[in-house]
């Protein structure tokens, strides 16, 4: 049986025993989800890169941590999402990355675009500009309630906020992109 055909639970045993093969399939598996993750944080490409990686070494060092009942996946997105919000405050770096870079990024993921797809990347492109233009606590929280699907709980304890105060800010800024979409959608 070839390691691509093994399930997680599996290739994270043979991680835990060394095998590097099963580092690198696991990494293959789920590094474009976390760099999008990563990217819709931090907002720049290079730091997303350097971020998923940090995540990986660090996920792969501390398996042992891993609690049966949580899933790898959503483990490591929480390793990302965390080391993501931490250099972003580290870096306290307000730079605007241009929409195209964005949608260069999710056209790779990609290998066809059909008319519909061209459309609704068009719509995808109006409302990144939305979000992107939003302060950077509500971009923030929008993205992992929204876009990462954390609930209000689990995105107070990323950002250390309180749960009522999570929810403030969401609604704030929802009202906000909603006020950001409204020219666009009635035009």
């Amino acid at each position: 049986m070839t390691l691509t055909t093994k399930n997680i639970e599996e290739l994270i045993a043979l991680c835990q025993s060394g095998n590097q093969q099963a580092q690198l399939e696991i990494y293959n598996r789920y590094y474009k989800a976390m760099y999008n993750t990563a990217f819709r944080i931090v907002k720049n490409s290079f730091e997303a890169e350097d971020i998923m990686q940090e995540a990986f070494l660090s996920a792969f060092t501390k398996l042992d941590t891993l609690q049966e009942a949580t899933t790898f996946g959503a483990w490591l997105k929480r390793i990302v999402v965390n080391k993501s919000i931490y250099h972003y405050h580290k870096n306290d770096k307000h730079q605007n990355v241009p929409v195209d870079a964005v949608l260069y990024k999710l056209e790779d993921e990609s290998s066809s675009i059909s008319r519909e797809e061209t459309e609704s990347t068009s719509k995808v492109k109006v409302i990144i500009q939305a979000i992107n233009s939003l302060k950077d606590n509500y971009r923030i929280a929008l993205t992992l309630h929204l876009i990462e699907g954390y609930d209000y709980e689990e995105i107070g304890i990323i950002t250390n906020v309180t749960y009522a105060n999570c929810r403030t800010t969401i609604s704030r800024a929802k009202e906000k992109l909603r006020q950001a979409l409204e020219p666009i959608i009635n035009y």
